[in-house]
């Protein structure tokens, strides 16, 4: 997605070689115009898939998650990392490590809004180290529902979440795809394979 490949080049701050800040227009500010752009171009990419939800965990999944069930014209459902006094104790629960805040949480999800009936298409914001979509997924098993793939908005694929999915047999399809970044530059994997140099503002 080449709009969303630009932003990163020039809002992004990459803080190492594995730390991307896009707080300025994905994950605390948010451009509510590329998040409407990325929940259909999920659409498009799941297209036929006959998605009847889309799951997220909180907080930074939800608007991208949203996104995508207004393109799908289906309800999102997001896990959630605390259980309130008002949740049902009937839930779905994995547990699910931070790598941006260096917690592991337990999230769940309640039974009632996911179940053997349901085609779920897991998006979130990041694909880094893949724990908190391993969990998802994990959920979406115990469900019994039926993952038809996993949208993610960047990719850092040089870390080894992608691996743990495709071992799991999950589809995935990520919006930007960084194969290397450092302070300066940002490299991107194109659809094709191929791979195309970014310079990025410091």
């Amino acid at each position: 997605m080449k709009e969303l490949e630009e932003r990163i080049r020039r809002e992004g701050a990459i803080l190492s070689e594995t730390v991307l800040k896009v707080d300025s227009f994905l994950n605390h500010q948010v451009d509510t115009e590329l998040a409407l752009a990325t929940g259909r171009e999920f659409a498009r990419v799941f297209e036929g898939e006959k998605i009847t939800k889309v799951l997220t965990i909180e907080a930074s999944g939800i608007q991208f998650a949203m996104a995508a069930g207004i393109a799908l014209g289906v309800p999102f459902v997001y896990a959630k990392k605390k259980k309130a006094v008002t949740q049902s104790d009937k839930v779905y629960v994995a547990p699910v490590h931070s790598f941006t805040r260096g917690e592991t949480y337990q999230v769940s999800v309640d039974q009632r809004y996911l179940n053997a009936g349901d085609r779920v298409l897991i998006v979130d914001d990041f694909l880094a180290t893949g724990a908190a979509l391993v969990g998802l997924v994990d959920i979406v098993e115990e469900s019994g529902a039926e993952l038809v793939g996993v949208g993610c908005i960047i990719e850092k694929s040089f870390q080894e979440g992608r691996g743990l999915l495709e071992a799991k047999g999950v589809r995935i399809h990520s919006l930007a795809r960084i194969a290397a970044m450092k302070p300066g530059e940002v490299q991107f994997i194109e659809e094709s394979g191929n791979r195309q140099l970014i310079e990025e503002r410091a």
